[in-house]
């Protein structure tokens, strides 16, 4: 199912189709305790980071861009309260899979990767549109910044 996802996208979505219902909502879980901190710059200054309205819980993001063009290297910072594990475990995943990654490689991940990682049967269709969101708002981001 996985073959059309980029590399650790693919690799996120195998480890998930291989448990069923409770043992994905606590990878989830796992993933919303993984998520990396804020670094100081924007801990310090969040009016910088931009809202994803479509998030039922408040979560923000920004991204870097090291470098121009397609092949620069993205950079995604997530700021997600302990209290909404979902959100702060889709961010963790969107974090492990596209942070470090080229822009290019970011703005040609498709937007079904969101629905391919198997937890429409744990989350509702609502916050997985959430997901959608971020991804949508990461690649506006990076495309503009990197001039891509």
């Amino acid at each position: 199912m996985s073959d059309a996802l980029p590399g650790a996208f693919a690799e996120i979505a195998d480890d998930f189709h291989a448990l069923t219902g409770r043992d994905r909502l606590q990878l989830l879980l796992d993933f919303a305790n993984d998520l990396p901190a804020l670094p100081e710059r924007y801990a310090e200054h969040p009016e910088l980071l931009e809202p994803v309205p479509e998030c039922q819980s408040p979560i923000f993001l920004i991204t870097e861009v090291e470098g121009s063009g397609r092949e620069a290297t993205a950079r995604l910072f997530f700021s997600a309260p302990p209290e909404a594990p979902t959100t702060r475990g889709f961010a963790s995943i969107l974090a492990e899979a596209l942070d470090g990654r080229t822009v290019g490689e970011v703005l040609d991940t498709p937007e079904t990767v969101t629905g391919e990682l198997g937890l429409a049967e744990v989350v509702s269709p609502l916050r997985l549109n959430g997901m959608a969101g971020m991804l949508a708002r990461i690649k506006r981001q990076l495309a503009e910044k990197a001039g891509a």
